[in-house]
């Protein structure tokens, strides 16, 4: 099978891309814009609309391989590269993918989506969401020249040894953290609601005292709304920072706090991504290794989640080697090529840590569908349903792709097109 053509064109994402250091500082909430001038290089507002890039490779026999660039919401931010301007992306991705790319065999996917995620531009990488989205289309085409879904493709070339059944999907409320807990709890999902606690004054308070209450009122729903007693999710928030923030970053006060709301959460598992900014890598590892290791300390079962600074393979690799969090989250586009998704995952399997396959409500569809193959063939603890802040939309894209992917791998071992 080969590439004979390569064709990209811009389209929307699936949210907005934020000025986080903007939002932080108290930026001012008008509606769902924002009233401050942005900080963050980039940025021509606060609240930007989302671009995406859509990259995709007409193949030898006619079929399309399909792969959607985008960028996290928060671009810009935790070392990560910048907000992605479609345009620009487009005239880098004809200009400097294309010709490595017309005319090649598609033999497998790895060693080409390492080629192209090892590119550079003027000495340095291309934009992570360059490599994302052209990383894509090569694994669609991948599987394609094989006759088989992207998950039994990642499976069968990084010897995952994965059964291929739907991941436990995480979903986000953004904003409307009511009503989504709401829809989260009657859709059955797996790990809810996010949270967005971006903003001590507005969402967690100086004391934390915000982010306590909503936690009760998270519990006390899922108690009273679930189907039955079975229905057991964990309740996973994403805090932004905001515990260091309103506690000067002091390991015992943070521990001793975070300790109070996981006893506040019970009898569900309380797990928080992010609780505390060391504005880099190095210092995030350590804050992270030392909250983690007070927590134990006071025997509480909280769990930490690593995100920002935690961006790429090797700073996962890092994280991972120091057992600096419970769990990491594997935020795609920020690894730019996929390939990079598949060994961080697994990478993080292999340390004993919980592999978190998640992303951003600021991607698309396309994306969304690709990595829920990523998440299935590397047995992922759970899956970010996107993109989108409605919770609808993400759950129907990611649930409903697992579904059919992991029925059509059963029904082939059946004579009769059902799953075994």
């Amino acid at each position: 099978m080969l590439i004979v053509d390569l064709v990209c064109v811009p389209v929307r994402s699936g949210f907005f891309t934020d000025d986080q250091a903007a939002i932080r500082a108290d930026a001012g909430q008008d509606g769902f814009s924002y009233l401050a001038a942005p900080l963050t290089p980039g940025f021509s507002r606060v609240r930007m609309p989302g671009e995406a890039l859509s990259v995709l490779l007409v193949l030898s026999d006619g079929q399309i391989a399909h792969g959607d660039c985008a960028t996290v919401q928060y671009a810009g931010a935790g070392g990560r590269d910048p907000a992605l301007d479609a345009d620009a992306m487009a005239d880098v991705v004809i200009g400097q993918v294309r010709p490595r790319l017309l005319g090649r065999r598609v033999t497998d996917f790895r060693s080409l989506a390492t080629e192209i995620d090892q590119m550079t531009l003027d000495g340095r990488p291309l934009h992570s969401a360059a490599r994302y989205g052209v990383t894509q289309a090569i694994l669609d085409a991948a599987a394609k020249a094989r006759g088989i879904t992207m998950a039994e493709l990642v499976r069968d070339e990084y010897g995952t040894g994965a059964q291929l059944s739907p991941v436990p999907v995480f979903a986000q409320c953004g904003d409307d953290r009511y009503t989504n807990v709401d829809k989260m709890i009657l859709k059955g999902v797996d790990a809810l609601p996010h949270g967005l606690v971006n903003n001590v004054e507005t969402k967690f308070g100086h004391s934390g005292e915000l982010f306590a209450d909503y936690v009760e009122w998270v519990r006390a729903r899922v108690l009273k709304l679930r189907p039955s007693e079975s229905y057991h999710p964990v309740l996973h928030f994403d805090l932004y920072g905001t515990v260091g923030l309103a506690f000067d970053a002091e390991t015992t006060t943070m521990a001793a706090y975070l300790a109070r709301v996981g006893d506040l959460a019970a009898p569900f598992q309380l797990r928080i991504e992010h609780p505390v900014d060391a504005g880099s890598r190095d210092g995030q590892v350590e804050a992270f290794t030392a909250l983690r290791a007070e927590l134990r300390r006071l025997g509480s079962s909280v769990q930490l989640a690593a995100d920002e600074w935690c961006n790429t393979l090797d700073d996962i690799k890092v994280f991972a080697a120091a057992g600096a969090a419970d769990m990491i989250h594997v935020k795609t586009p920020d690894l730019g090529g996929v390939n990079n998704t598949v060994e961080a995952l697994l990478l993080v399997r292999d340390h004993g840590l919980l592999a978190y396959c998640g992303g951003t409500c600021n991607e698309t569809d396309r994306s969304a569908q690709v990595c829920a193959h990523i998440a299935m063939a590397c047995d992922a603890q759970q899956v970010l349903a996107r993109p989108g802040m409605g919770v609808d939309e993400g759950l129907m894209i990611v649930g409903n792709e697992m579904a059919r992917t992991a029925a059509l791998v059963a029904a082939r071992a059946t004579s009769n097109g059902r799953p075994a």
